[in-house]
């Protein structure tokens, strides 16, 4: 059987702030709709289920989140989740600029959980606490020799 990702669901509270977060960074907006029906119903396992969502994709094509911002039933907040819960942990990004893309984030109200730490000379990375809670690691690749 044959298998690839399709995409990275997350619901939001707010998508607009979600997707200025997520384009700011780099990702481009590829699709849109509002949702609901009984399609959406058997699909998600939501009675009334209706959602607006977006689909968002890296620039080299090949990563892809599907955003979700409930209309009904209504959304539940929970607690933010830590990087040691057991469940969905965080979205993960590679940056060609780590600094650039913290300043980026900082715009949004969104920093590192603790700072940036380098991982065995090769990556500098750092979790940030994203839009909605959202755990995302940004991560530079350190060049050998340059």
């Amino acid at each position: 059987m044959a298998i690839k990702l399709e995409n990275v669901g997350i619901a939001v509270r707010d998508i607009e702030a979600a997707i200025a977060f997520f384009t700011d960074l780099g990702l481009k907006v590829v699709g849109r709709d509002t949702v609901s029906g009984e399609w959406t119903d058997t699909a998600v396992g939501l009675d009334g289920n209706h959602a607006k969502i977006a689909m968002l994709e890296t620039p080299d094509g090949h990563g892809q989140l599907e955003l979700f911002e409930y209309i009904h039933p209504e959304a539940i907040e929970s607690e933010p989740t830590r990087p040691n819960d057991i469940g969905m942990h965080r979205v993960a990004f590679s940056v060609d600029d780590i600094d650039e893309a913290l300043e980026i984030a900082a715009k949004h109200g969104c920093y590192p959980l603790r700072g940036v730490g380098t991982y065995a000379d090769l990556y500098k990375l750092t979790y940030l606490r994203g839009p909605s809670g959202i755990i995302v690691m940004l991560a530079e690749e350190l060049k050998k020799g340059s």
